[in-house]
């Protein structure tokens, strides 16, 4: 299984958090990522995104369908996070579109076996993988790319 962990693109600060829009930087974020997206998605793609507006922008510059989770929004715990994606057993691949700190906190339970607060940038791809190699079961990060980098 891959699992891809998109964070938001940069959003305006306001009072109520589900409501908060991308900025005019943050929507030329979210168009370059998905642009690198689109070139290199893996088959079999569900994408699970946060009920919050900035989430909700970010993916729909992908362009394609996905389905909204309240229980990933910007309050998730990990344990969500894990529920709505099937890790590690689901068919094919999940990408999130969610908010930090939780999806840091997945990242480095995925990879170091414990929750830690780990960053992930905004705008950026987390992408790691699942697989079975002599009969243990292993988690590979396979890219991160900051938006930055897409420039």
């Amino acid at each position: 299984m891959d699992l891809l962990l998109w964070r938001h693109a940069e959003a305006e600060d306001g009072e109520d958090d589900l409501k908060r829009r991308l900025t005019e930087r943050g929507e030329k974020q979210a168009r370059r990522m998905a642009s690198w997206l689109h070139e290199n998605l893996p088959k079999d793609l569900r994408i699970v995104v946060s009920p919050a507006i900035r989430t909700q922008q970010t993916a729909q510059a992908l362009k394609l369908p996905f389905e909204t989770q309240r229980k990933i929004g910007p309050d998730a715990c990990v344990s969500e996070l894990i529920a709505a994606s099937g890790w590690p057993d689901a068919r094919g691949s999940v990408l999130i579109v969610g908010h930090q700190p939780s999806l840091g906190r997945l990242a480095s339970l995925l990879l170091a076996g414990h929750e830690a607060d780990w960053s992930i940038k905004k705008g950026a791809i987390w992408w790691l993988s699942n697989r079975l190699r002599q009969g243990e079961t292993q988690t590979v990060l396979r890219a991160v790319i900051p938006v930055e980098l897409l420039d």
